[in-house]
């Protein structure tokens, strides 16, 4: 896919892996709403851009649907859809304060698996629906986010690699669902990546943890994972699949 002037979205678009992403796309020429529940991030970059900010919280549909609409007043409609919003809390299964508190699995599947297919099916919904076929059959091109996490969880990770493994699982069924509407969907799982979430450690702690990492030994860049969401939505060949960029690293249990 030419993404040049292609409508896109990227939901949790306001920061870390989505702000680049968003940042990516509008370089390129995309036409690119933000989605983000922060207004206090989002308003800002979509002001520097000047591009439009939807303010979501990926579990509503109400607010999904509203940035899929606005997304899809792009000429030729809604073409890339990106679901980076995510959020983990570490928690064991169980220890000596008890079991984990089931409202807080809950709420980690919610937003990252739940809020990831809820605006799967929407902008899925949009691009059959409204855009013709490109010259390659192509109507558009879902790209979620996944984690190392969905592989080799940690410990404390029980809900974030449940939510993060479900995405995973979704990406080749989806891809069949959609594929004889020329709608392809694949997920990027990142390694450790400088994000706010990672953010808050001390340096010396970002340091250790880009050390593990086998080549290249650091933390990933959102830069270099914007790039691979825009490799992406452009190579038509990729589709179903799920790509990990971690720079050959594989989580220890701690």
């Amino acid at each position: 896919m030419d993404i040049e002037g292609k409508g896109a979205i990227v939901s949790g678009g306001a920061s870390g892996l989505g702000a680049a992403t968003v940042r990516r796309l509008h370089a390129a020429g995309a036409k690119v709403v933000i989605a983000d529940v922060n207004p206090e991030k989002g308003e800002p970059l979509a002001e520097e851009l000047g591009i439009p900010f939807v303010q979501t919280d990926v579990r509503e549909e109400d607010q999904v649907q509203a940035a899929v609409d606005k997304a899809a007043e792009a000429e030729g409609g809604l073409r890339i859809a990106i679901s980076c919003a995510g959020t983990g809390i570490p928690i064991k299964i169980a220890s000596s304060k008890g079991p984990h508190p089931l409202d807080a699995f809950k709420v980690i599947i919610d937003i990252n698996l739940i809020g990831t297919f809820n605006l799967m099916r929407l902008a899925a919904f949009s691009m059959l629906s409204n855009n013709e076929p490109d010259e390659g059959g192509e109507r558009g091109v879902c790209i979620n986010t996944a984690s190392v996490a969905a592989f080799e969880g940690q410990v404390g990770q029980i809900a974030y690699s449940a939510s993060k493994g479900g995405v995973v699982a979704m990406t080749i069924t989806a891809a069949r669902d959609l594929a004889d509407k020329g709608i392809r969907v694949n997920t990027i799982a990142p390694g450790l990546f400088d994000t706010p979430l990672l953010g808050a450690l001390p340096e010396d702690k970002r340091a250790a943890l880009g050390a593990q990492v086998p080549f290249p030994s650091r933390l990933g860049r959102p830069e270099e994972y914007a790039q691979l969401a825009q490799q992406i939505a452009e190579n038509q060949m990729l589709n179903g699949e799920t790509i990990r960029l971690d720079g050959a690293i594989r989580m220890a249990p701690r």
